[in-house]
């Protein structure tokens, strides 16, 4: 595989050898910047003389993070190939567009969206984000409709399903998200100024309980082609008022699952972003951010109301199916949000909205996530959505 591995000297003789590629931008003109933040792979933005532009993204035969030593096959790239595919089919405004996927190097060629800004890179800056969480919930919907028996009929929706088998990275999702944070692990970690905190939650059974409620879900409902990893870092923004420009990206972690669990990373990451905002003197903003758990929900319903009718075999499908299927989609998204909000302040990867504050602001906002993630995971569907964000708002002063 070295000989394969894409670097800065070898990317525009790539290009240039690829008739899809090298007709969008001029290979022997480029420039090559390595710009993989990500813990999985390296990306590539390739800018020619003329400013046109194309991203790289390749799949390592390991965890870019850690390197050798953390193997992982790079077959994820073709699941993402896929689901982006997919995606873009039922939902193509909110999706980075797929130029071509190189099966034999691994390589995803991808639009260019330099003049966008990472989510969570605007939130932590304290700027403006529009509508975009209300875009994502209708992104989730289409998806969760389209990828079902509901869009595709009971056969197909099985033989999609099969295809999409992704066992490597759900079993990295189960440890990471479901099992480490609440049974303990090597890898978790924590500032010394939450430890009472954290050992009290893991001594809390009504806590674990829920969560490994919520791991059974993950692992046994296949409901839909999800992106598998819907949070702040993996949205794209431009513009500042609504319609803003919204698009999901880095899908690798896809698979077919409960459709809560895309919500509810999302919600988890707004109660983040919402928490520093309350520990920088910012009260306004953190409701404001916390009332879109709220919108993006209606903005969810609303769109999967709307496909209904379109369902596939009407008369198999009662009307009376859509209001169940919501209320389980709710108590799912809920329990999913408690899950990440928990893993993501003791588990591995951590939340740069957390991370980047002093130990005293830090210690309010991630007091804040645990107490928050743990109401959503044990209350769940018991609680209307706005006892949900009435609690958020107790829980940070607001």
């Amino acid at each position: 595989m070295s000989e394969s591995i894409l670097s800065i000297e070898s990317v525009s003789e790539y290009v240039g050898s690829r008739p899809a590629l090298s007709s969008l931008v001029d290979a022997k003109s480029l420039t090559v910047q390595e710009v993989g933040d990500g813990n999985l792979n390296q990306v590539f933005i390739c800018t020619d003389s003329s400013g046109a532009r194309l991203v790289l993204k390749q799949a390592l035969p390991y965890v870019r993070l850690v390197g050798p030593d953390w193997p992982m096959s790079e077959d994820r790239a073709a699941r993402e190939a896929h689901t982006i595919t997919e995606h873009s089919r039922l939902s193509a405004a909110n999706v980075c567009a797929l130029i071509e996927y190189d099966a034999d190097r691994y390589v995803l060629a991808l639009e260019d969206l330099t003049d966008h800004d990472v989510l969570r890179t605007r939130l932590n800056a304290g700027g403006p984000f529009g509508d975009v969480f209300e875009q994502m919930g209708r992104y989730v919907a289409d998806v969760a409709f389209g990828t079902s028996w509901l869009g595709l009929g009971e056969e197909q929706f099985r033989l999609a399903a099969a295809a999409a088998v992704n066992s490597e990275l759900c079993k990295l999702t189960e440890d990471v998200v479901f099992t480490e944070p609440y049974l303990g692990a090597d890898r978790n970690s924590w500032r010394p100024q939450i430890d009472s905190l954290v050992r009290s939650l893991q001594a809390d059974s009504e806590w674990v309980g829920a969560a490994m409620t919520m791991k059974r879900r993950f692992l046994t409902r296949q409901e839909a082609l999800l992106h598998g990893d819907l949070h702040t870092g993996s949205i794209f923004i431009r513009g500042s008022a609504a319609p803003v420009s919204a698009k999901a990206f880095d899908s690798e972690f896809a698979f077919y699952g409960p459709v809560g669990y895309d919500l509810g990373l999302l919600w988890a990451n707004i109660v983040a972003a919402a928490s520093r905002a309350a520990v920088l003197d910012e009260p306004d903003r953190a409701a404001s951010l916390l009332s879109h758990i709220a919108t993006s929900w209606s903005a969810f319903e609303s769109r999967m109301r709307d496909l209904w009718p379109e369902r596939w075999e009407p008369s198999a499908y009662p009307d009376v199916m859509l209001s169940q299927r919501l209320t389980d989609i709710l108590d799912d998204s809920w329990g999913f949000a408690g899950c990440e909000a928990s893993r993501r302040i003791i588990g591995l990867a951590k939340l740069s909205d957390i991370e980047t504050l002093d130990d005293e602001q830090y210690a309010r906002a991630a007091s804040a996530v645990l107490r928050i993630g743990r109401t959503a995971l044990v209350s769940r569907g018991t609680l209307p959505i706005d006892e949900h964000i009435d609690a958020m708002h107790t829980e940070l002063r607001l």
